[in-house]
């Protein structure tokens, strides 16, 4: 008999497509239950086989997760895309042509979709106190496009909104709390990666004496992790003579203070910094130091701004 010869393949089981697309069984079964994504054709009574077309679909549906879409969304995209295919049920997964994937959004499209619907999906996940999805969202758009682009266009836009909407009806403070959580673990990831640091001394990340704000802190610290610049973190509410203390013993190249308010933002905090020699650069970052600062002082307010600054002082 010869065993070479080429067998007709009917479909392939939830188990193999689970298998192909690095996911569980159960999960293609929530997607086909939830929204649509099983087989679109079906056999009263017989096992769930999965097309060429299907597993094409599923594929698209995966790399737009990956990109940073939700599982929602991205079903609502590719099941709305025409698909117009002309490959059978009995096509081998291995002979789909290249045509399969014509009609589904290209990378530019994706691209271009990504950020709006990555922050809703992240909205809607915060809101419903879903750590893990929280967390998986926002660790996919770090690994893609950094701490700056994360922080910036999505971490804090949705503080800020969620801030805002405590203070308008006093409620969705377990919205933010959680969310606080989840972004602390992710950047704290961040943090850990830094192998072989570019500098020598090391900048030190302090909040202002009575500042309770420091998860802008946490993203610097992750963001100069990414450019293998090593940080020490002393976090929020240093007092001034604490951080005297930090920087005599440790003779950082940069100092960086953070101060979310103007209450928090006195340039006094900073006087006794300026006479340590030798001097490190001393960075105030936030909107809540006034415009004037005394000479020496950097004043950055974003950061992007912060990151720039502090990596050309360590790179001089």
């Amino acid at each position: 008999m010869d065993n070479s010869a080429q067998v007709e393949v009917p479909g392939l089981t939830v188990a193999a497509v689970a298998r192909r697309l690095g996911i569980a069984p159960a999960t293609l079964r929530t997607w086909d239950r939830r929204y649509g994504l099983g087989p679109a054709e079906r056999q009263v009574g017989a096992h769930r086989r999965y097309a060429a077309t299907d597993l094409a679909r599923l594929e698209q549906v995966r790399r737009l997760i990956n990109a940073g879409v939700t599982i929602g969304d991205a079903a609502q995209l590719v099941l709305a895309a025409d698909l117009n295919l002309q490959v059978g049920s009995t096509v081998a997964p291995k002979q789909v042509p290249t045509q399969v994937t014509a009609n589904f959004p290209t990378d530019l499209e994706v691209n271009a979709l990504v950020p709006s619907q990555t922050a809703r999906g992240l909205a809607r996940a915060a809101d419903s106190l879903d750590s893990v999805a929280c967390r998986e969202i926002i660790n996919s758009s770090l690994e893609q496009r950094g701490v700056v682009w994360t922080w910036e266009s999505l971490i804090a836009p949705l503080l800020v909104d969620l801030g805002e909407r405590w203070h308008a009806t006093g409620r969705g403070v377990e919205v933010e709390h959680a969310l606080t959580q989840v972004i602390e673990f992710c950047l704290g990831t961040v943090a850990g990666q830094v192998s072989t640091p570019i500098n020598v001394r090391p900048v030190l990340l302090a909040a202002a004496p009575d500042e309770l704000h420091a998860l802008t802190l946490k993203a610097l610290s992750a963001a100069l992790a990414e450019r293998q610049i090593e940080v020490v973190m002393l976090g929020q509410r240093v007092p001034s003579d604490a951080l005297f203390a930090a920087v005599q013993r440790l003779g950082p190249s940069v100092v960086f203070v953070w101060s979310q308010a103007a209450a928090t933002g006195h340039p006094a905090h900073l006087a006794d910094l300026r006479k340590i020699r030798p001097a490190p650069a001393l960075v105030a970052g936030g909107p809540g130091w006034p415009e004037s600062m005394p000479p020496g002082v950097i004043r950055v307010l974003h950061l992007a701004e912060a990151v720039s600054k502090i990596s050309r002082i360590v790179g001089e």
